[in-house]
């Protein structure tokens, strides 16, 4: 598993000018079975990411097609863990 981690280049207003589009670039992964979970840090200076995928390199490829990525709006950093535990319930956790 994988936690991708955002930190936003760019004034907040003009992330906003992209935020569709990654979303549409979120979206995309999800259905893949990909991306696990997400969301804005707070305070609101990036994101993160909570991935699977077979490798990191495969992560570092799915990056390039994020919106932020192609604008040079965010930087990217990539941790591996082992997922050796998790909650029961975690599906309402996450809701």
């Amino acid at each position: 598993m994988f936690i991708i981690e955002l930190t936003y280049r760019a004034p907040n207003e003009q992330m906003d000018q992209h935020l569709s589009a990654h979303r549409v670039f979120l979206d995309q992964y999800y259905a893949a079975g990909k991306f696990i979970a997400s969301g804005a840090k707070v305070p609101r200076e990036g994101g993160i990411i909570l991935a699977q995928a077979s490798s990191k390199e495969e992560i570092a490829d799915i990056i390039t097609e994020d919106p932020f990525h192609q604008h040079g709006l965010a930087d990217y950093r990539i941790i591996e863990f082992i997922a050796s535990k998790k909650a029961n319930n975690i599906q309402d956790l996450i809701a």
